[in-house]
């Protein structure tokens, strides 16, 4: 079909170029000559041989026919192609049309999804509004619930505020009152409106007001709270103490706005701290004077005991003496430990190092223990195992005190066999490092119980007659902290049925010969002495004891006797005993000072145990001795009130003891070795600094192991008592690490009834020990 096509399409083209006339006589011509070929081929077929008429006729008929039907044909041809033509015209026409409408089509679809898009939109739109004028509404109805609420809230919170017992009020930066709650408005008697706008100096009296406007510019120019404690006067004369807190406050932006304050009426809590102040006081006060009352017959018993055994007695009686005069010494220890008792729980156990003569000492321990053992029928031995120093340095009343609380448990729980005892030393630049071991054959101590037995009121009990093997749980405590204080420490080892051995240990200077030399009299003769004391016993011992002295006494036995009697020019020196019945001893000093211009020297004598005589000298007194007297004691008054000089200054001498015990308190406290070391590399002033970052950091410490203390927070009493120990080491404070230490190791023996202990002792403790660190760089410093 396409060559026909075609060829259909190349006639009709054909046509058109050449014309109708043109194409029909090329077309009609065309036709009879195949016309002619036609006729004489088939003429030629069927007749065998072609004519010249045939061909005549061929070619007459075809040019009389066959122009016009080519004609005829051309002109069909020619109608049907501009027909043709005018179609494909009219097909364009409507292509374009077509094309047109499909255009209009598109933009009317794109106008429709416009039109849609936009009706859409403004359905979202108006969905938007008629949505965002809900919430609208649901914001103003929430605006205007949270106003109600924040009103009922402020409402609630100004009610508890106004019901609030505790203080509480605002001043702006000017320091002028803000605003207040009922209580302030009680304790200044105005009403809110009327407190505010005036200041702490319109509001209070002149002395409170200085102080409340003191602490608010310590708050304003710190920027930091501040809590402090203040009587403050109600308007009707009543005052109360309260606790104040002051808290700076700023704006949103960081402007600084004023302050808030707070106050608790603590009065009730000073109350109850200040009865249990009297009552310690009370306490201390009544152990003072039981001591004083028990020690008076005692020190009596002590002295004429004495006093007989250096005279002419028999055997037994000489042993019956002893007897006696070791019950005396042993009740005096017990005394000892009463009143350390009261110490320790005050934290005020101390040490007074002097010289002393250890062959002495020994000898005193052998004698008197051999006593108390022939008394109970057991066996007593000692045994020195090394060479002993001659004389050290070292509190020997209170060596002699935990000694004796040793022996006397020994010999206490022995019932058959004995006690040895065993002294060592090791003497090394200077110092002695001195061993003794307590080993008895009694009733032992269980395995379990050992590492608690020198916990404070810790007690054990023996399965054995039910005793207790460590008393009454305080001079084993008591002991092991003197013996700490030495540089020393108290260990022990048993095995119940078997026996317990105690061991001392102590770290003390050696003393030389000058300092253990005997004291001798310097001014021969005797001495007018008065003598102030209430007692007669102790009046028989001290008049028997100076008489044989060669000295001439004359007593007085009540203050108001003394002052009516004591004549200054008649006597050379005056023994004043301290309590009496009607007056203190300080009271007679210090009115004989206001009546005479001189005054014989004024010893005061004290039943305690003396420490410390500061206390006596200012009080009136030239010196103070101890009851019962000794000769030593005496001896040494006298050559030191009338001797060459009249309270001769102390010798060169007695400045190198001084200088052996400050020695003996830095190495008891601090760790020498590392900051010896430390100091040589970096210098004083880095551990200057270093002390300083100590003391800013302690006072965080403390209160954070207070709160878990109060909490009983093991591990967080642990993990600051760790911190603690890794500060105090940096700077070399040794006591108050090896505190921590314990302090930070829970799984001690006796950990909880020993903590608070340790944790008090902390906090009372380390800024003496950092005093005596500065004190020991000074002395370095000045080498």
């Amino acid at each position: 079909m396409k060559p026909i096509k075609n060829l259909a399409q190349y006639y009709v083209d054909l046509l058109v170029k050449l014309g109708i006339v043109r194409f029909s006589i090329i077309l009609a011509l065309a036709l009879v000559a195949l016309a002619v070929v036609v006729q004489v081929g088939i003429t030629l077929v069927l007749n065998g041989r072609v004519d010249d008429i045939d061909i005549v006729r061929s070619v007459f008929f075809g040019l009389l026919i066959t122009p016009w039907a080519v004609y005829f044909l051309s002109v069909v041809v020619d109608q049907l192609e501009e027909s043709r033509q005018r179609l494909a015209k009219m097909v364009s026409k409507l292509k374009e049309m077509r094309s047109r409408d499909q255009d209009l089509n598109h933009k009317l679809q794109q106008n429709i999804r416009k039109l849609n898009q936009e009706i859409e939109e403004r359905q979202k739109a108006e969905e938007a509004r008629e949505e965002a004028m809900k919430d609208l509404e649901n914001e103003v109805f929430q605006r205007e619930r949270t106003q109600l609420e924040l009103a009922e809230r402020t409402a609630l919170l100004r009610s508890f505020i106004d019901a609030s017992p505790d203080l509480i009020y605002y001043r702006n930066a000017e320091g002028v009152f803000s605003g207040c709650n009922k209580a302030m408005e009680e304790l200044t008697g105005r009403k809110e409106q009327d407190l505010v706008g005036l200041t702490p100096w319109d509001v209070y009296s002149e002395e409170v007001a200085k102080q409340v406007v003191e602490t608010d510019h310590k708050v304003m120019g710190d920027n930091q709270a501040l809590t402090y404690e203040q009587w403050l006067e109600y308007p009707d004369g009543k005052k109360c103490f309260y606790e104040l807190r002051k808290v700076p406050f700023y704006s949103k932006d960081g402007r600084h706005l004023g302050l808030v304050g707070f106050g608790r009426d603590i009065t009730e809590r000073k109350r109850h701290a200040e009865s249990l102040e009297k009552a310690s006081r009370d306490k201390t006060t009544f152990i003072s004077t039981i001591s004083h009352e028990l020690r008076t017959p005692l020190n009596g018993i002590v002295g004429l005991s004495r006093m007989l055994l250096d005279g002419q007695l028999d055997g037994e009686q000489r042993k019956q003496l002893q007897t006696i005069n070791v019950s005396a010494i042993t009740l005096g220890h017990i005394f000892n430990d009463i009143i350390d008792m009261d110490k320790f729980d005050r934290r005020k156990l101390e040490l007074f190092p002097e010289p002393l003569n250890f062959e002495d000492f020994v000898a005193e321990l052998e004698s008197i223990s051999g006593l108390m053992a022939e008394q109970k029928g057991l066996r007593f031995d000692l045994e020195r195992l090394t060479d002993l120093p001659e004389g050290v340095v070292v509190d020997a009343t209170r060596l002699r005190q935990v000694i004796w609380n040793l022996v006397s448990n020994a010999m206490k729980f022995t019932k058959q066999g004995g006690v040895v005892m065993t002294i060592s030393a090791d003497i090394e630049d200077g110092r002695a490092y001195i061993t003794i071991e307590i080993e008895d054959t009694g009733i032992g101590i269980p395995q379990k119980e050992l590492d608690k037995i020198f916990a404070m009121y810790y007690q054990v009990k023996s399965g054995k007659d039910n005793l207790h093997a460590v008393g009454t749980g305080i001079g084993l405590a008591v002991s092991k902290q003197l013996i700490q204080m030495m540089d020393g420490d108290i260990t022990v080892d048993s095995e119940e049925g078997f026996g317990s051995t105690f061991t001392v240990t102590i770290n003390v200077p050696c003393a030389d010969e000058m300092q253990l030399a005997p004291v001798e009299v310097k001014r021969q003769g005797s001495l007018r002495i008065f003598l102030l004391e209430d007692i007669e016993l102790n009046i028989t011992v001290a008049r028997s004891l100076l008489e044989s002295l060669g000295h001439s006494v004359e007593v007085a036995m009540t203050g108001e006797e003394a002052l009516a009697n004591f004549n200054p020019a008649s006597f050379d020196l005056a023994l004043l005993d301290i309590q009496l019945p009607d007056m203190t001893g300080f009271d007679v000093a210090q009115e004989l000072r206001s009546r005479y211009s001189e005054v014989p020297p004024l010893v005061a004598l004290t039943a305690n145990v003396l420490k410390d005589k500061q206390e006596y000298l200012t009080n009136g007194m030239d010196d103070a001795i101890s009851k019962p007297l000794s000769v030593k004691a005496l001896t040494e008054v006298i050559n030191k009130c009338h001797g060459d000089d009249t309270l001769q200054e102390p010798q060169p001498e007695e400045k190198e003891v001084e200088t052996n015990i400050n020695s003996e308190v830095f190495n008891r406290l601090l760790d020498l070795d590392m900051l010896e070391s430390y100091v040589d590399i970096v210098g004083s002033a880095p551990v200057l600094d270093s002390i300083t970052m100590f003391e800013q950091m302690m006072p965080d410490y403390i209160d954070i192991l207070d709160s878990n203390m109060t909490a009983k927070d093991q591990p967080g009493i642990a993990s600051e008592a760790h911190k603690i120990k890794g500060a105090a080491g940096s700077i070399g404070l040794k006591r108050i690490q090896s505190i921590a230490q314990k302090a930070q190791s829970p799984e001690l023996p006796a950990w909880w009834e020993n903590i608070e202990d340790w944790v008090e002792e902390i906090k009372n403790e380390y800024q003496n020990d950092i005093q005596i660190l500065k004190s020991w760089l000074e002395s370095r410093e000045s080498k």
